[in-house]
C-alpha cells in the first residue's frame, strides 16, 4: 500500500502523513528531509547549494540516517533545500531513493506513506491513494511564524510570508517535477480545517479508493 501526500510548505501535509502512517501501520518518509539533507551536506562542505555539481554530489551521498540530524529544521537549511530541489540532477539522484523506500519499505511495514511535492505526479504515480494538502499563503506563513517563535528565532511575520511566497514560486515554476496536484488526488484545503478534520477526510478518501480497487 502506497499513499502519496503532496502540498506546499506548512500546509499540514507532514502532520497528516505521519498520522496516516501510524493509523495504517505504514512506514513514513518525509521526502523534503532528503532535499534538506542534501542541502546541509553541501553547506557543511562549504559549497554553494545552487551549484549543480555541488548539490548533485551531496544528493548522491544522502542516507536515510541523515534525517535524524536536528540541524535539518534550521531556516537556512530550508531555504537552501528549496534551491537544491530545483536542480534536475538532484531530483534524479534522489528519485530512486524515494521509489525504493515506497516499494521496499523497512522490515515490518506493509507499505509506505510519502509526503513531498511531487510524490503523486512523479515519484509514485501508481500510488493507491493521492492527497494534495494546501492552505492560503497567509495561513501557512502564520503557522511557520509560530514554529519559529517557539524555537526562539527572531523574525517578523512579513519576512516569513515573503519567503513562503518565494519558495512557492520556485517549487511551482521549476522545469523538473513542479509542485502540482495529481488529477486523481483529493485536495484538502487546511486554511480553516483542523488536523482531526483533515485526517478524517483523508481516511474516508483512502477507504473509498481501496474499496474501488477491490471492486
Amino acid at each position: 500500500m502506497i499513499v502519496a501526500v503532496d502540498g506546499p510548505s506548512a500546509s499540514g501535509k507532514g502532520t497528516l502523513a505521519r498520522r496516516l502512517a501510524q493509523h495504517y501501520r505504514l512506514a513514513h518518509l518525509d521526502t523534503g528531509i532528503l532535499y534538506r539533507a542534501a542541502a546541509l551536506r553541501a553547506l557543511d562542505r562549504g559549497g554553494d547549494p545552487a551549484d549543480p555539481e555541488v548539490a548533485t554530489a551531496a544528493a548522491r551521498a544522502v542516507q536515510l540516517a541523515d534525517r535524524d540530524d536536528p540541524r535539518l529544521r534550521e531556516e537556512r537549511v530550508g531555504e537552501a533545500a528549496s534551491v537544491v530541489a530545483a536542480i534536475p540532477a538532484v531530483r534524479t539522484a534522489l528519485l530512486g531513493f524515494q521509489r525504493d523506500f515506497a516499494h521496499r519499505p523497512p522490515e515490518g511495514f506493509a507499505g509506505a506513506v510519502l509526503d513531498g511535492r511531487d510524490i503523486g505526479t512523479v515519484v509514485c504515480p501508481e500510488a493507491d491513494a493521492k492527497i494534495f494538502v494546501t492552505a492560503s499563503p497567509e495561513a501557512r506563513a502564520a503557522r511557520r511564524f509560530k514554529e519559529l517563535q517557539a524555537e526562539g528565532v527572531r523574525i517578523i511575520y512579513e519576512r516569513v510570508l515573503q519567503d513562503m511566497k518565494a519558495r512557492d514560486a520556485r517549487d511551482s515554476s521549476r522545469a523538473t517535477a513542479p509542485l502540482r496536484r495529481a488529477p486523481d488526488a483529493l485536495e484538502l484545503d487546511t486554511t480553516a480545517l483542523d488536523a482531526d478534520a483533515t485526517f478524517a477526510a483523508a481516511v474516508e478518501f483512502i477507504a473509498a479508493r481501496l474499496a474501488g480497487k477491490r471492486g
